[in-house]
Order: structure tokens, then sequence, then C-alpha cells
């Protein structure tokens, strides 16, 4: 899936990542961050063609994939965003990117808002695709969105209920959860579709990826809400699916022009699953607005 990708492990800021990634020396980086159930797999009709002309590193965050699965707490802190960005930033200076761009979908997009609020002279433009920020959503819950999304209120539920029930038949769960989010369908490729499902078979990662939830309930909340002054200084392209969740209970484009000083962005005719099931678009989209800002990446470089 990922010809000519590097692939190696990295430390972060407490987890060793594992990475992919390629494209030419000297060009603006990205880095591109996955969702939840997913791995780094999700980029693989993505990341090939935005390394003809920057490098792109793809890893898999913290509790998923490859990546190291750290113990928690009773606070969700090692699985809070500021942990995840953390790491990120680390896993890029070892790379030798000071200052970089962020493509970034579902859960890896909350690692982003997090990233652009703490390391805003890293950061210097993201493209988030199909999310509203954690806490408005949260704020803004009613049964319409409940009821789609219900797997943020079953995955925040205390250790061990969601743990064991996922793990009768984490396959299953997996494939009920993201081909319902797809509208019934199934957009994965089958080496892509492996990778997730044995990826999730593990209980460590089960485990891991219900603590992200936790913490984006939790602590992730009380960090949104001491920053509550603070907007993400970095431009922001929001990118979300006309068929998805975001856009049938939400005001996306208000809700981050909120907590961003410049945003720009529109609903795309796709599901949840946008870098997978329109490709070819997001990386125009992303060619088009990382253009605007990569001169300040190559200068930074």
């Amino acid at each position: 899936m990922f010809k000519g990708f590097t692939e190696e492990l990295i430390e972060g800021d407490g987890a060793t990542l594992f990475v992919r990634h390629a494209g030419p020396k000297g060009a603006p980086a990205i880095v591109l961050l996955h969702g939840y159930p997913q791995t780094s797999a999700m980029w693989h009709k993505v990341a090939p063609k935005l390394a003809e002309r920057y490098q792109v590193i793809c890893p898999d965050l913290r509790g998923y994939g490859r990546s190291d699965k750290p113990p928690s707490d009773d606070s969700h802190s090692p699985y809070s965003k500021r942990a995840m960005a953390r790491d990120v930033v680390a896993m890029m200076q070892r790379l030798g990117h000071d200052h970089f761009l962020v493509g970034a979908h579902d859960r890896g997009a909350r690692v982003a808002h997090r990233l652009g609020l703490d390391f805003p002279d890293q950061v210097t433009a993201m493209t988030l695709l199909d999310i509203a920020p954690t806490r408005e959503m949260y704020a803004g819950t009613n049964a319409k969105f409940a009821e789609i999304y219900w797997h943020w209120f079953f995955l925040i539920q205390k250790h061990p209920i969601p743990e064991e029930i996922i793990g009768v038949d984490p396959a299953k769960f997996w494939k009920l959860k993201c081909f319902n989010q797809a509208g019934g369908d199934n957009p994965f490729e089958p080496e892509a579709l492996a990778e997730y499902l044995s990826a999730f078979s593990c209980p460590d990662t089960i485990h891991a990826s219900c603590e992200d939830y936790r913490a984006a309930a939790s602590i992730d909340i009380e960090h949104d809400d001491m920053d509550e002054e603070q907007k993400l200084i970095p431009p922001v392209l929001a990118l979300w699916a006309k068929r998805g969740v975001i856009a049938s209970c939400f005001d996306a484009l208000n809700l981050w022009q909120q907590r961003a000083e410049h945003v720009e962005g529109e609903a795309l005719d796709a599901t949840h699953y946008m870098a997978e099931e329109i490709p070819e678009e997001i990386v125009d989209r992303m060619t088009s607005f990382f253009s605007r800002y990569t001169t300040q990446v190559e200068a930074a470089q």
C-alpha cells in the first residue's frame, strides 16, 4: 500500500511510534494522523500522491496499530490529546522537522487541534477531516447525535465494560461500527482492512482506544476549558462529509470559527471515511490549501 515508503519505529514523548514516511528531501513536511479504530494505513490512497511533492509522515498514534500502548491512569492523561500531540512533535523533531503541515481525520484531527493549540510555532497549517471540536460536540449532544455516534458514549464507560464486550469479537465490532458509519457499505481496500482488523484484535489496542475516548470526555475537555480564551493560530481547512453526522448535527464551520483565528471549509460528497472514499479530492484540497503556506515551511527548514 505504501510503495517506496520507509517503515520504522521512532521515539515519541513517552511512546514509541510506528511510522511510515517518504518524499523528496528538503520538501515541506506533512504529518498525517489517522482516526479510530484505524491505523496509518488509512492514508494509503492519499500519502503516495502527496509524497510526490512533500515529505509525508504517517504515524500510528499511541495506543493504535504497531505503536506503543502505555499504561493509563485514573485521569486518562496518557491518552489525552496533549500527550498524543507531544508524541507527534517529538517524532517530527527526530525526523528533522521543526515546522510542518498537518492532515488529520477523526481522532487524529482531535490530536491535531491540540497540536495547534500547544505548538503553534511548529504547526504551519492544518486540514481536518470530518470533525467539529470535541468539547463543542459533547456540549451540543442531542438524541440524534447520540443515536448515530453511539460509540462515543459506549467507549467511555468504566473499564472493563466496553473492553470485555468488544473483546468477545473485535472484528465484528469493528465492522459494525465502521461499516455503519460508511452508510452500511465497506469502503476499505482488502489490504487496509486486514491491517485494521489485525491491529484491533489486540486487547491492549482495544483498551488504549477506549482510554482515548475516556480522555476526550474528561481531561481533554478540562484542557480545552483552561484554554478558553486561546484560539488556534495555524490556518485551518475543515472538510466534513455531507453524508455524515457532522453535517447533519452540527454547524461545523461556525464551531471552528469559535476555536480558530482563520478557518475555511465545506462539506464534501462522502461518508465519514473521506480519505478512502474520495482520495483524489482530498489530495487536491490539501495541496491547494497547503500551497499557500509551504513557503513558510521551506523557509523554516
